[in-house]
């Protein structure tokens, strides 16, 4: 194994740490020196790039968030003059203006190195085919894994989301050992596989990697027992990279080793903002590295997690994603995320693994509905059973009621990418 490793990932601890340093204090003085949100707010809190005199001091700096990038909408966050700008990806905006990212060609050069060591750690390796259906275009995934396929060596199929049947054709035809793609739009594969009398466990695929939403053990188990792969979990953002951040050994499957030459995390409260010790969960926090065009100081992912020691890898490891502080639903004064009920709904007897949450309200009380999919050939009964068994999974194990209804198969709407779990009525 250790001859698959590049330098980094051989380093010794210390050795990394002293290399983090190195490159977050050139980080500090290039955001400060170049952008000017970056020089107002470190001035504000009274704080210089040279005051980073530890990997700890990065504490003492301001926080930056979504609104910030949406505030300086398009290129106000860029710390290089657009003429050496490569690339720009965009995220789609629906709940505002989108928020910019811009590339030199060095980053480019680090973000296809970065997922060229992910698919590497899951398993892929030179003249492996690699099927990319994740969204083409502004958004970063599917750019972003097709550059990193091609720099480890592997044959890329730019197959993109939507049009499921085609996207089943080519796997059958093509023949691709790796897939990349949402693990809610890999179900409706799935489903297009079965639909066409295609054993999924009969294909070429022996690895999926999946990002960009959070999912939990229960799908990784549904996934790898009805497609007969291993399936790991990679992990980015747009505003730190796009994907290719950290990534699950295939070896371990034991949570993603974030790339911590390029990308120093924290977690901190979500509330108080203060930095929490390795262990404890709460809101991840980047740093980028190695940045030009657009270097990112403690930005706020939103994203719920906990950092623990490295495994299969010297850097740390970051737990699954159980959910984003913005997806959370307060239900009658209980905190409630979509990932909860997923791990109830695959685990349920004669439920599909597709589900959606419906926020109403009843009077001044919100009320959540809960639908799911019946397995296809499910009586009514078997239906009526697994309504009442996920309402009382869900009373019992979160500890609030919700009404539950077991729809026909194929009702709900199938996602192409990132699905859309929660669909709140309340003011409708």
């Amino acid at each position: 194994m250790t001859d698959l490793l590049d330098a980094a990932e051989r380093l010794g601890r210390e050795e990394l740490e002293a290399l983090q340093l190195e490159r977050l204090r050139s980080t500090l003085r290039h955001a400060y020196e170049n952008v000017a949100f970056y020089r107002q707010a470190f001035d504000k809190a009274g704080i210089r790039p040279e005051d980073c005199r530890t990997l700890a001091d990065l504490a003492r700096f301001p926080f930056t968030t979504k609104i910030d990038l949406r505030d300086h909408y398009p290129f106000g966050m860029f710390a290089v003059d657009e003429s050496q700008v490569r690339r720009i990806h965009a995220s789609s905006g629906t709940t505002g203006r989108p928020t910019v990212v811009g590339y030199t060609q060095r980053d480019l050069d680090t973000w296809a190195d970065v997922v060229a060591r992910s698919l590497r750690a899951a398993g892929a390796r030179p003249g492996h085919k690699v099927h990319v259906a994740y969204g083409y275009g502004l958004f970063t995934g599917g750019l972003g894994a097709h550059y990193g396929a091609e720099r480890l060596g592997c044959t890329v199929i730019p197959a993109s989301g939507g049009m499921t049947a085609r996207q089943v054709q080519l796997i059958n035809d093509f023949r691709p050992e790796i897939i990349m793609v949402t693990p809610s739009y890999m179900l409706t594969l799935l489903d297009e596989f079965e639909r066409q009398g295609v054993d999924p466990r009969s294909t070429s695929l022996k690895v999926g990697v999946f990002g960009a939403e959070p999912w939990t053990e229960e799908m990784r188990r549904e996934i790898e027992e009805r497609f007969a792969i291993d399936a790991v979990d990679i992990y980015g953002l747009s505003e730190v990279m796009g994907p290719g951040v950290a990534q699950e050994c295939v070896e371990t499957k034991d949570g993603l080793h974030i790339w911590e030459d390029h990308f120093f995390p924290e977690v901190v409260d979500p509330f108080t903002g203060e930095v929490l010790p390795d262990g404890e969960e709460g809101e991840l926090v980047f740093t980028s590295l190695t940045k030009e065009a657009m270097p990112v100081i403690r930005y706020r992912t939103r994203d719920l997690t906990r950092l623990l020691p490295g495994t299969a890898r010297v850097f740390r490891r970051m737990e699954k994603v159980t959910g984003r502080s913005d997806d959370m639903v307060i239900l009658r004064g209980v905190n409630l995320f979509p990932t909860q009920i997923e791990e109830i709904v695959l685990r349920t007897p004669h439920v599909a693994p597709h589900f959606q949450l419906r926020l109403t309200r009843e009077g001044r009380l919100d009320a959540l509905t809960v639908l799911a999919e019946a397995r296809p050939g499910t009586t009514s009964d078997q239906r009526a059973a697994a309504a009442q068994c996920v309402a009382a999974a869900v009373k019992d194990g979160i500890g609030v009621s919700v009404s539950v209804q077991v729809v026909d198969p194929e009702t709900l709407e199938r996602s192409v990418g990132k699905i859309k779990r929660i669909v709140d009525l309340r003011n409708v």
